[in-house]
């Protein structure tokens, strides 16, 4: 009988200890964590695909709480930078100077590539002129071409109405980045609404506008092929040569973004810092999983594992 007791008393005591071992820390630390790890940041104009592939993570697993913060592509590193999230979407990597910010304070900075993603250039239904160079869009960044005549000489329109997305989004520091040398954009004509929908609507309501977006934000949803834009607003064809003509002159289509006739690219970014394997870790690797490139292919973007054929067509006319 005593023998029995000392067993029982013996479970309990290791029953007990083991629940107290299990328990987790509520140190600062910890807080500090978990705060961070409720959701991830991410420059405005991905919304349209995040918010796809973040309704199929969760469905996928309920209990993975994670939400979205849309900001500013600055403000998105910045929460990044002073650990305030895990996890940013971005179209540009950290610089090495962030790397050893972070890797100074002991972190371990990881960048997962997840899609490529078309910078489109959108103009007016009344615009006749669809078609652009490079080279001139450059121009009329720097305010070299203010007026449509400077770029088509017959166009009655004016002035050129240049509108971005926000001030310190991703589209405008790709454009600085990319197509100015890191010049700052100081012409009098260009300004920034708040959001990409309001570059579409502010477009579609003014005939001598032009609008910067990432192509995400414009598909017509009706279209499971993702080969119609959408009907309120004309997307410009865009040309690297010299001369823009109908033959040289590309959409922001997938196919075109995967054979690179399309000039303006950018790469979409998971930067990710998490000090452990949590939420945002998972939801970043999904992105990169056949399930997370499905969605993200359905959504008008180029995949980075992106398996397309190419295929010549022939049309026969008879």
């Amino acid at each position: 009988m005593y023998r029995t007791t000392s067993i029982i008393g013996l479970t309990l005591l290791l029953g007990l200890f083991l629940a107290c071992g299990n328990k987790p820390k509520n140190t600062s630390e910890e807080q500090a964590y978990q705060k961070a790890a409720r959701f991830f940041a991410a420059d405005e104009s991905f919304s349209p695909i995040l918010n796809e592939v973040l309704d199929v993570f969760r469905y996928r697993a309920p209990l993975d709480t994670i939400e979205a913060e849309y900001i500013n592509e600055q403000e998105a590193i910045k929460k990044l930078m002073n650990l305030e999230t895990w996890l940013v979407f971005s179209t540009r990597d950290l610089t090495e100077k962030e790397k050893k910010n972070l890797k100074d304070r002991r972190y371990l900075p990881r960048t997962i590539p997840i899609a490529y993603d078309g910078l489109a250039i959108i103009v007016n239904n009344s615009n006749r002129d669809t078609l652009i160079t490079v080279a001139d869009f450059q121009r009329i960044l720097r305010g070299e071409a203010s007026q449509w005549k400077d770029i088509y000489p017959q166009s009655r329109l004016g002035k050129i109405d240049v509108v971005f997305d926000n001030p310190l989004s991703s589209t405008v520091r790709w454009c600085v980045d990319s197509l100015l040398d890191g010049k700052e954009i100081t012409a009098t004509n260009v300004g920034a609404v708040n959001s990409s929908a309001a570059v579409i609507d502010y477009v579609e309501n003014h005939e001598n506008s032009l609008g910067i977006i990432g192509s995400n934000w414009l598909n017509d949803s009706r279209d499971t092929t993702n080969v119609t834009f959408k009907k309120n607003i004309t997307v410009m064809k865009v040309s690297r040569m010299d001369s823009a003509t109908v033959r040289n002159s590309w959409r922001p289509y997938q196919y075109y973004l995967y054979t690179g006739d399309y000039p303006l690219v950018r790469t979409i970014y998971a930067l990710l810092n998490e000090p452990r394997s949590g939420l945002p870790s998972n939801f970043a690797h999904f992105c990169r999983l056949p399930q997370g490139q499905l969605i993200i292919h359905k959504s008008g973007l180029l995949t980075i594992q992106a398996g397309m054929n190419k295929r010549q067509i022939f049309v026969n006319k008879e």
